[in-house]
């Protein structure tokens, strides 16, 4: 069954503003950069078509020796720099190589990108948005503007001669200044995030990473951005994937607070792929996935009912002068309620009608339907229900794997900085894990406290504080089972399991450098900062924890 352009439409920003496809978090960054120098919008400048042969002539060239002092002496090496230090290469090492950008060491390599390489499906503009709604929101935005533009003049966009940074980005700044034009294009409706807390916590996050940034190697900064930007956009979609099918269930009214901000994750740092305790990450990340062909069919209901709300307000039927494009999820959701089901019948059973006329036609003369069809078509539902479960039927199992892919990447799948791990083949579990560079990135918030010049300053941090931290903050379990999101009955084997993956967790905080356990007692197990950020006398003494 063939199905127009009207059928087909899934993506709606109302909900999030993800393409889901494979997303790579350079790229995100790249396209971010844009969207912090114009405020939300976009760039308008088009294709870059550079090349590491242009980068390396440039940098070689001998009328900028003055800049980079040496490098005309040795260009094969600063070729090899280029490569390995410098830009984001699609098909690396292959004969159909290209460069899809700088690496987003600085916030001016969105200006040299090829856009056509360089897509982060709908991330950077998530990233943002979440930032932009979230209550410390505008200092988060304000902070990575700073960080990620350093050495530019905001007043005429050029590199300042005395700005001190390293040659990484003094060679995005020297490209940077032959940028002769860029403005902003469109910008797009906005919406309120679904899950306003997340993005309270992600901007707060960002804030509290950042100040770091004179402590912290640039490159490794950058890192930590990246991979804390993956960790929240994930986490998101996970609390968006149990969200989601309550709105519509409660038609947007209330919903019950686990269903509404809570997921649990319990995650294995054991390394032991036949441990227990991997077998009960590998089912904590099913349950969530799981949650996908429920989460899809509220997505599709509620792109629908945006189009049927355009047809109910070209009917003047809408109450109020709310532009249809402004409406949120929840009052959308309203148009399932009982004064719209005779409009709401007419419009879907049109449409109904429609895919059945086409299948039919298209059965060349058996006058026939696809029995999955008939039978959909035989269940009694209303032409709503009908028109969505036909929908799902064609086109379920490629949107979902489209998700599957989102999230993985999202969660950088057997990636540094890594949520989530799967063995080799397709058959394989997926299960939560806490890679070491994720776990470092945490613990880095984690030991930070407000108060001092800096507005936070770093402290030593119990072992339970930590544990308490990651449950309460991202809803991370380690030592015990998701209090939400319950998927095993906590048996003797169970908790067997948990006190082995303490065990692991403390090997991998020692592993990294951050803990101490002078003794058995918690008092004396210890998250050590790596980086010692000073307060004042009475934040010394206010006492453990974590804010």
């Amino acid at each position: 069954m063939k199905l127009d352009k009207k059928d087909k439409a899934f993506r709606t920003n109302k909900i999030a503003y993800l393409d889901y496809k494979m997303i790579e978090m350079e790229r995100v960054l790249t396209n971010l950069f844009s969207r912090l120098n114009f405020n939300g919008a976009p760039s308008k400048l088009g294709a870059n078509p550079m090349t590491v042969a242009l980068y390396r002539d440039e940098f070689t060239d001998p009328k900028n020796s003055h800049r980079f002092k040496g490098f005309g002496d040795s260009v094969d090496t600063v070729e090899r720099w280029i490569e390995t230090h410098l830009v984001d290469l699609v098909n690396r090492g292959k004969k159909n190589e290209v460069l899809a950008a700088p690496r987003p060491l600085h916030g001016t390599t969105y200006r040299f990108r090829n856009p056509k390489h360089c897509r982060d499906y709908g991330a950077s503009q998530q990233v943002y948005e979440l930032l932009y709604q979230a209550k410390n929101g505008q200092a988060a935005i304000d902070q990575l503007k700073r960080f990620f533009f350093q050495g530019i003049d905001p007043g005429t966009g050029h590199s300042q001669a005395s700005s001190e940074v390293d040659v990484e980005t003094q060679a995005l700044l020297h490209l940077n200044d032959q940028v002769r034009s860029d403005a902003p294009g469109e910008l797009a409706e906005r919406y309120p995030p679904l899950c306003k807390e997340a993005a309270d916590v992600f901007a707060e996050d960002v804030v509290r990473l950042l100040v770091y940034k004179s402590y912290i190697p640039r490159s490794v900064m950058v890192d930590y951005i990246k991979i804390l930007m993956a960790f929240h956009l994930a986490l998101y979609q996970l609390r968006l994937l149990k969200l989601l099918p309550a709105l519509v269930k409660s038609k947007g009214g209330q919903i019950a607070a686990s269903e509404k901000n809570k997921i649990g994750l319990y995650v294995d740092l054991t390394g032991e792929p036949q441990s227990f305790s991997a077998q009960l990450a590998k089912e904590s990340a099913g349950l969530h996935f799981r949650r996908l062909p429920e989460f899809i069919k509220a997505y599709f209901s509620i792109k629908k009912l945006d189009e049927f709300a355009e047809y109910v307000s070209k009917k003047g039927k809408w109450p109020g002068s709310k532009s249809t494009k402004a409406m949120t999820v929840d009052e959308l959701l309203k148009l399932l309620e009982s004064p719209f089901d005779k409009e709401r019948d007419f419009f879907f059973g049109q449409r109904n009608s429609k895919l059945l006329d086409d299948s039919l036609s298209s059965a060349k003369g058996k006058e026939d339907i696809p029995p999955e069809i008939r039978s959909i078509a035989m269940l009694g539902l209303s032409e709503f229900e009908a028109y969505i479960e036909i929908l799902l039927n064609l086109q379920g199992n490629t949107i979902r794997t489209g998700f599957v892919k989102c999230l993985d990447s999202l969660m950088l799948k057997n990636k540094p900085g890594a949520l989530l791990a799967q063995g080799n083949g397709a058959k394989m579990s997926r299960q939560f894990v806490l890679n070491s560079r994720l776990l470092e990135v945490l613990l880095q918030l984690a030991v930070l406290t407000p108060g001092g010049d800096k507005g936070f300053y770093t402290r030593e941090l119990r072992i339970d504080s930590l544990l308490d931290f990651m449950k309460s903050r991202y809803g991370i379990y380690v030592d015990e089972l998701p209090a939400v999101d319950e998927f095993s009955d906590n048996t003797i084997e169970v908790r067997k399991a948990l006190r082995e993956n303490l065990v692991g967790f403390k090997r991998r905080l020692r592993e990294i450098g951050f803990y101490q356990d002078l003794s058995d007692a918690y008092i004396t197990q210890t998250i050590s900062p790596r980086y010692v950020i000073e307060g004042d006398e009475n934040d010394k003494s206010a006492g453990d924890g974590v804010a």
